[in-house]
């Protein structure tokens, strides 16, 4: 039912389209409760004439003319019902598309929101579910349900009252097939709405894993691993196609009980109707409208139950999606932000720590950087390198103690204008399908032509870029598979030497590049932190050698600080770490 409540959130600024398309329903609820009741009256007529004509009733003959103005009657219901039926339809393919484009921008708009911990928690295919597969199933639901229920709601009251006035009797026995329905619908629908939800999740459950192995597809393919990744996908397929079939056909009872219900009526009814036929209590017209009359109860019940499978499907996936839109947002930014106006470049880390669980990653870590210093940070896997970086870029709050630029804490500032100061290069290249020339200028849009050739001239690509066809303008395919690793490096490189950061981070930002390529980023990367304070992750610890100051981190704690060749001379961990990286490039 929340869920329900949030959904009508967005339908609400359409609501006046609703009740024109409400009304444009009940019009065609009425037409198509009276058709019976006019249909009724041509065939007593029809029938009283062949009755008077059989017994030689004097001056008796067939009316054509009384016939001919119900069938008129009867076309102008129909053709005003027509026309009623599409202006709801349009109205509401209006309104219900609408209000999906609206959910949609608000998922969109709620990635922005949402904190990167919540990201790094759930899968990609998973969550690429929810905002596609998921908003698609309400879209549909909402599409081909929201009029089918208004109208079967509507011709089930119109028939019901018109079943009443043709025999009050009769209609209470006919009536009985709508709480006889609800209960046992009741019933379905809580043994099956739980199984929809396991389906909705076994299909988020398949796209994350058709998403990650259509990501490591050429790994796929280098290991020989086809075999097992179809497998593990015909294993998802199948438990999708179980869980599946298990909901809808559970769902699907409900639409058998009420036919053998209507059957069980209509068989009571007839009997009935037919004894009061031969009395003479009931015409035959009117008995006939009453067999209408109960497949018209009939109809929009079945209508309802048939469309059960959608509607819990589309409630299993609303309730994802909203899930998701009711998620916890970042920590909320201060009314009154702290500014840098006079930038310096220090940086403080004031006694923090961190956990991303109950486990802490970072334990008490105080350091202090002076603008402009070249800081390498080094340490095995897993002592924390990457979530300092997360912590100096707010992709997370320390739990305790606090960072600090120029004096001013992180958590002051607005996270964009935080951000705007840092420059990044990663070792996982990410750049979009597009021109290349659009790629460098990533970070600053307004960038001229002679400013982004400027750049991949200082990150040695510019002579590359021109041997390609179309040069600046050549466009890079989704998965920039049409460019080397290194090439798509020296690509990310060239966008931060563009963006002109305050701050620049580097993350092993040589690894996809040659040895002759290796000494000539290290020049262009010496250049470009010139006079930036320089954040770098390092592996390779040969290319830190003129790092200012070298953070050693182990179990996420800094237990070593200083340069090149203090830490060489201490003969510590970072001695430890260089000497056995030296000893494996000799051999």
């Amino acid at each position: 039912m929340k869920s329900l409540r949030r959904m009508f959130e967005f339908v609400k600024p359409y609501k006046s389209k609703l009740f024109v398309a409400i009304a444009a329903i009940f019009i065609a609820a009425v037409l198509t409760a009276a058709a019976p009741f006019v249909e009724g009256m041509a065939t007593t007529q029809l029938a009283n004439d062949v009755v008077n004509i059989r017994n030689g009733v004097a001056g008796a003959h067939i009316q054509y003319d009384i016939l001919k103005k119900i069938i008129i009657i009867l076309l102008t219901m129909y053709l005003v019902n027509a026309a009623s039926r599409m202006l709801m339809q349009y109205l509401i393919a209006e309104s219900i598309q609408s209000a999906v484009f609206d959910l949609r921008m608000a998922v969109k708009k709620k990635m922005a929101k949402v904190p990167i911990r919540y990201f790094d928690q759930h899968s990609t295919g998973d969550l690429m579910s929810r905002m596609t597969t998921d908003i698609e199933v309400l879209s549909m639901a909402l599409q081909q349900s929201f009029a089918q229920i208004v109208m079967a709601i509507l011709s089930l009251i119109m028939a019901v009252i018109m079943m009443f006035a043709i025999n009050w009797q009769m209609g209470l026995i006919a009536s009985m097939i709508i709480p006889l329905t609800y209960l046992s619908g009741k019933y379905i629908v809580s043994k099956s709405q739980s199984m929809f939800t396991v389906q909705q999740e076994s299909l988020g459950n398949m796209n994350a894993i058709v998403q990650e192995k259509f990501t490591g597809f050429n790994e796929i393919k280098l290991y020989n691993y086809q075999e097992n990744a179809i497998e593990e996908f015909a294993e998802a397929n199948a438990k999708l196609c179980e869980n599946g079939f298990k909901a809808n056909f559970v769902s699907g009872l409900m639409s058998i009980s009420v036919s053998m219900m209507t059957y069980l009526v209509i068989a009571i009814t007839v009997f009935i109707g037919a004894l009061k036929v031969s009395q003479g209590i009931l015409v035959v017209g009117a008995l006939q409208a009453f067999v209408r009359y109960i497949w018209q109860v009939n109809q929009p019940l079945t209508q309802i139950t048939q469309l059960a499978p959608t509607i819990q499907s589309s409630i299993a996936a609303m309730d994802r999606v909203f899930e998701y839109l009711d998620e916890e947002n970042e920590v909320p930014e201060q009314r009154k932000p702290a500014m840098i106006t006079d930038y310096q470049g220090s940086v403080k880390f004031d006694d923090i720590s961190f956990s991303y669980t109950d486990t802490p990653i970072i334990k008490n870590v105080s350091v202090e950087i002076e603008p402009g210093e070249m800081v390498a940070i080094v340490g095995p896997t897993g002592a924390g390198k990457t979530t300092i970086i997360n912590l100096l870029m707010r992709f997370y709050d320390v739990d305790s103690g606090s960072i600090l630029i120029d004096g001013t804490d992180i958590r002051d500032m607005r996270r964009d204008d935080l951000r705007s100061l840092f420059g990044m290069v990663l070792q996982d290249t990410w750049l979009f399908s597009g021109k290349i020339k659009d790629n460098i200028a990533y970070g600053k849009p307004n960038a001229s032509e002679s400013e982004i050739i400027e750049a991949a001239k200082e990150a040695n690509v510019h002579h590359f870029i021109t041997t390609l066809p179309n040069g600046y303008d050549m466009e890079l395919n989704e998965e920039s598979s049409n460019i080397s690793n290194g090439e798509k490096q020296l690509l990310t490189i060239a966008r931060a030497i563009l963006s002109d950061p305050r701050i620049l981070i580097l993350d092993e930002a040589t690894s996809s590049v040659d040895t002759r390529l290796d000494a000539m980023i290290q020049e262009a990367m010496a250049r470009l932190m010139e006079g930036r304070t320089s954040f770098v992750i390092a592996h390779r610890l040969s290319t830190i050698k003129n790092a200012d100051k070298i953070l050693v981190m182990r179990d996420g704690n800094i237990i070593e600080i200083g340069n090149h060749e203090t830490l060489l001379k201490q003969g510590g961990f970072y001695a430890d770490l260089y000497n056995s990286q030296f000893d494996d490039e000799k051999h």
